[in-house]
């Protein structure tokens, strides 16, 4: 078989191949799963709420549906009387379920009501 001096048809198939592979793969790697829950969360020092993937500041006590009250201060209130106070990067979705903003995992973060 001769080739002169040229790539021969099959390694240049079999190269072309092997790029695409790698490129998808790449490509794979870098996607980012991103979930855009409606929350209030503390964010440098401030409550924000995010509505539909749009984050803007906090104005008034919104109530969760699980009949938590979360406050413009970031006291929450949980329907039973017990409290929490947010802290940076703490998030509350809005059926009254504590996550932590940066990795999403529900808390079960409660702090009972002092006489």
């Amino acid at each position: 078989m001769k080739t002169n001096g040229l790539i021969s048809t099959k390694t240049a198939s079999f190269l072309t191949l092997f790029i695409l592979i790698l490129s998808i793969s790449l490509n794979a790697q870098t996607k980012k799963v991103t979930t855009n829950k409606d929350c209030c969360m503390m964010k440098e020092g401030k409550m924000m709420i995010m509505k539909d993937g749009k984050t803007m500041p906090m104005e008034k006590t919104i109530v969760m549906k699980n009949g938590t009250k979360c406050m413009v201060n970031g006291e929450c209130r949980m329907k039973d009387g017990s409290k929490i106070q947010m802290k940076e990067g703490d998030c509350m979705e809005m059926s009254g379920k504590m996550c932590d903003e940066k990795t999403k995992k529900i808390k079960t973060k409660k702090e009972t009501k002092k006489p």
